[in-house]
């Protein structure tokens, strides 16, 4: 029998937007979390700006919640696969999962990829249907396919039998997370829970996760699960006590992913209530703390008795699936922009890398021929392109290559990672999503019709998804949703092209002017606006053709001391389309690669020089001949 009745450590896990924060959100206002007085702040669990930005979850993090002297540890976990990272070291904190699910959308293949997880760690789990006042919700049929992902999870892991009849007697909670109410009883689609707060669902959380069962007279173990920092304490360890008593000022063991165990003193111990980190005198198995005093901790490193230190087993993650570039900034305008970075040399963005090891472990930095750029692998395109924008927020400019996918080689054959795609699209839009995808080796899977939309699953080559989702947003007119899971490797499918257009690529430096771009409206769509700084090499464009033209587009109109009766005429430019770092990284073509500063962001040919680019072509060209 566990000896802390009282407290509970569980993990909130869903697919991206289905409302894991804003649930968060009102169990802690009606905990009493924020006082009377405080400002209410929509989606407190997401601190981080990107994340406020973005309306997702990156970082794993929790918060305490007390219901009736009940503590209830609760770790919001991001629900996009590119942080799966995260979600492995959130597991590693609880005893339970609550699975959320929207009343609309249903289970999406993200929803599995962190569902695999909890099966996987043995932890019990309760079912959430949210936003069941959704004007499109269909509740039953939900709960239906929930259970039915469960079974088949069940099914895939080989799990023992008692585990799969807890899973046919799931507890179901009915809730809407924005209104702060749930229900057991289940509501008519579209209408909210009958009860009048989250009582239900706390009730059952506390029936469905047990206590922590872990042994407070054992040796000393704490396991690291996530690092943050203090300006006045340093590195703090995010740390879950598995036995024993952790205490201020004791004297541990440290055991480090080499096998040692030097010693060190605890300088300060911080439990969490609500938001806030307070000072505790210590803290006994099954409590989430945070220790301050070890320098260079690092995630999966475990303190220990020093008598007898014994070390937990070591986070795991999956292997990273695509791989980027990311080099010192090599272009003309390097450090020329009216607020430059600050940070602008090797040694600078090595150390900045370096360190992101030190708290995300689901990436990893490989050397590469040149001595200012490094290959940085990670599992997806999103997270990599999260890290280069955090630090271009910085201060860092920066080359960034197209991303790549990471390959391997089984039984003497070349294999590539795999993606798990659904859709979710208008009927009118059916046939130029299947065509699209179809282009990219795509494969279909499953197809359910809807009430004028249509669900598909699609099995897709990782290389087919890069650079995807603009063209299928364009091709759905933003009313099409896509979400993705890492579904293993499988053989190499052979080439996917997934750009048909050409780049419009600037032949000379200076400013843009508006008569050149005048001139080259029905050329293609452009990047750039009137007095925008461009060089040699730098892509201003897309072209309308399946090739590159490279165009002066900063010329300007010769005057003349000859008179016209149109010299007056106004001309209207067509505005620019300005692409986002992530759009920009979905463009570049293979010879390209993206610039960026923290002021702009601009695409441009790898090798600058015109003649060296045709002279590239011309050897590829020839090998590709000699292959055939």
């Amino acid at each position: 029998m566990s000896g802390r009745p009282a407290l509970r450590n569980v993990a909130i896990v869903a697919h991206v937007d289905h409302g894991k924060t804003t649930l968060v959100d009102a169990m802690l206002r009606q905990s009493g979390a924020f006082g009377e007085r405080a400002e209410l702040v929509d989606r407190v669990m997401d601190s981080n700006d990107l994340e406020r930005e973005k309306g997702i979850t990156i970082l794993a993090k929790h918060t305490a919640v007390n219901w009736h002297g009940t503590t209830i540890n609760v770790v919001d976990t991001p629900g996009h696969a590119d942080f799966g990272g995260e979600v492995e070291r959130g597991l590693s904190m609880v005893d339970g999962v609550v699975l959320l699910v929207d009343a609309s959308e249903g289970p999406l293949p993200q929803t599995r990829f962190v569902l695999r997880k909890t099966l996987s760690a043995g932890l019990p789990v309760m079912l959430v249907v949210n936003k069941t006042d959704r004007g499109d919700a269909r509740i039953a049929e939900v709960v239906d396919e929930s259970l039915e992902l469960l079974l088949e999870l069940a099914d895939e892991l080989e799990l023992d039998e008692s585990v799969t009849a807890h899973l046919l007697d799931l507890p179901v909670v009915y809730a809407s997370g924005r209104a702060g109410k749930a229900s057991r009883i289940r509501p008519a689609d579209g209408e909210l829970p009958d009860s009048e707060d989250l009582e239900p669902l706390i009730e059952t959380l506390l029936d469905v996760v047990p206590p922590p069962a872990d042994d407070v007279d054992a040796p000393l173990q704490a396991h690291v699960t996530n690092l943050d920092a203090s300006s006045f304490l340093g590195r703090i360890a995010l740390c879950r006590v598995r036995a024993g008593v952790l205490r201020r000022g004791q004297s541990v063991a440290w055991c480090r992913e080499d096998g040692s165990t030097p010693r060190v003193k605890i300088t300060e111990l911080l439990r969490t209530e609500a938001l806030e980190r307070v000072p505790a005198d210590e803290a006994r198995a099954g409590d989430l703390v945070a220790v301050a005093g070890i320098a260079e901790v690092t995630i999966g490193d475990t303190l220990a008795d020093p008598e007898s230190p014994v070390a937990l087993p070591r986070i795991h993650v999956d292997e990273p699936a695509i791989s980027m570039t990311i080099g010192t900034n090599t272009s003309p305008l390097a450090g020329r922009d009216p607020v430059p970075g600050k940070k602008l040399t090797a040694r600078l963005v090595k150390n900045r890398l370096d360190a992101e090891l030190v708290g995300n472990v689901s990436i990893r930095v490989l050397p590469t021929e040149r001595p200012d750029a490094w290959e940085v692998q990670g599992r997806g395109e999103l997270a990599l392109a999260i890290l280069v924008e955090t630090m271009r927020r910085e201060g860092f400019e920066l080359t960034v290559g197209r991303p790549q996918v990471v390959t391997k080689t089984v039984d003497g054959k070349l294999h590539e990672p795999f993606e798990q795609l659904s859709v979710d699209v208008p009927e009118d839009s059916l046939g130029g999503v299947t065509q699209l995808l179809a282009g990219r080796k795509g494969e279909m899977g499953d197809m359910v019709h809807g009430d004028g939309r249509v669900r598909m699953e699609f099995r897709v080559p990782s290389r087919g998804l890069i650079g995807f989702r603009t063209e299928f947003l364009t091709i759905t007119r933003g009313a099409g949703i896509a979400s993705h899971v890492f579904d293993g490797y499988g053989p190499w499918v052979g080439e996917i092209r997934t750009r048909n257009k050409g780049s419009l690529i600037s032949d000379r430096s200076g400013p843009v002017t508006p008569y050149a771009i005048d001139q080259l409206a029905d050329r293609g769509t452009l990047f750039v606006g009137p007095t925008t700084l461009v060089y040699g090499g730098m892509v201003v464009g897309e072209y309308t053709r399946n090739e590159d033209l490279e165009v002066n587009i900063t010329r300007e109109k010769k005057l003349t001391n000859i008179r016209s009766s149109t010299s007056d005429v106004l001309v209207k430019l067509i505005p620019p389309t300005i692409l986002s770092l992530e759009q920009s990284l979905e463009f570049c073509a293979p010879d390209e690669c993206v610039e960026i500063t923290p002021q702009n962001v601009r695409i441009r040919k790898i090798e600058l020089d015109p003649n060296l680019r045709a002279r590239a072509r011309s050897r590829a060209k020839a090998a590709a001949n000699a292959t055939k």
